[in-house]
């Protein structure tokens, strides 16, 4: 796809991210909107997958490890094809498919069920060595939060793909800088990420601009050729993306829009594209 295409997917999933939490009264547009370059490249052109055939064996593997952004996966995978859009509404509701966090066992799509901070690059190590032991050539992809790279699991699990040199895993981190508490540096400093996913064992490509396609192009590219090494794509990307009012600014972490909020964000994002 050419990126002007997927920059319009990119800008629809922003508008569903908004119409989801608006909806719902709750749930986490930030981090959300800060992921939705990285959410749409990845389903629309960098993995293996059919909407058709969500249970295909062969296809590759999505791991959002970060599943309070549930409202961007779900997003993607409605403009995508999994199901129809007119579910969005429902995000959080009793009896719907699309809850706050990733269910696999009820939502179209979702390869692992996620929540629990720090835990799904664990799972996604277990679905790259699966493709190994069965001799498949699917890929596995994980995203984490920047904050969520706290938690000592992660480090657990990258010293784990390390070892094992699981070259068909690659580790995305969406660096915005914000968690619900504020800045990352002054809450548990990671930094700096590429050096410790270097210290790990994998191949680290950082990308200045995570909300840019030609840069996501160009890092993923680049991953597909590495062979004996896991990769990490760290993605600097800007918190609540695209709404003027939320850009960068921790609050919008876990808080849903309110009716003139919504109204006014929709109406920046039906000019953003044209």
């Amino acid at each position: 796809m050419t990126t002007k295409e997927l920059q319009k997917i990119a800008n629809e999933v922003r508008k569903d991210i908004l119409t989801e939490t608006h909806a719902a009264k709750s749930g986490h547009p930030g981090g959300s909107l800060s992921a939705a370059e990285i959410f749409t490249y990845l389903y629309f052109e960098e993995m293996n997958i059919d909407p058709a055939n969500p249970e295909d064996p062969d296809r590759d593997r999505f791991v959002l490890s970060k599943g309070h952004t549930a409202p961007g996966l779900y997003g993607v995978l409605a403009e995508k094809g999994y199901f129809p859009k007119e579910a969005l509404v429902t995000l959080r509701h009793i009896g719907s498919f699309l809850q706050g966090h990733p269910a696999m066992q009820d939502t179209p799509g979702v390869d692992m069920s996620s929540g629990s901070l720090g835990q799904g690059l664990s799972a996604a190590c277990g679905m790259a060595m699966a493709a190994i032991f069965q001799n498949r050539s699917y890929r596995t992809y994980c995203l984490l939060g920047d904050g969520e790279i706290q938690e000592g699991q992660v480090w657990e699990a990258a010293m784990f793909a390390g070892a094992r040199k699981l070259d068909n895993l690659v580790a995305i981190v969406d660096n915005n800088d914000l968690q619900i508490d504020g800045r990352i540096g002054d809450v548990c400093s990671p930094y700096p990420i590429a050096a410790k996913f270097d210290a790990f064992g994998f191949y680290t490509i950082e990308v200045k601009d995570g909300n840019d396609f030609d840069q996501l192009r160009s890092a993923f590219e680049e991953a597909r050729k590495l062979k004996g090494k896991p990769t990490a794509i760290i993605c600097k990307t800007v918190k609540g993306k695209g709404v003027s009012f939320m850009e960068d600014q921790a609050g919008w972490h876990g808080k849903a829009p309110n009716d003139e909020q919504y109204a006014q964000a929709m109406a920046e994002l039906e000019r953003a594209v044209d």
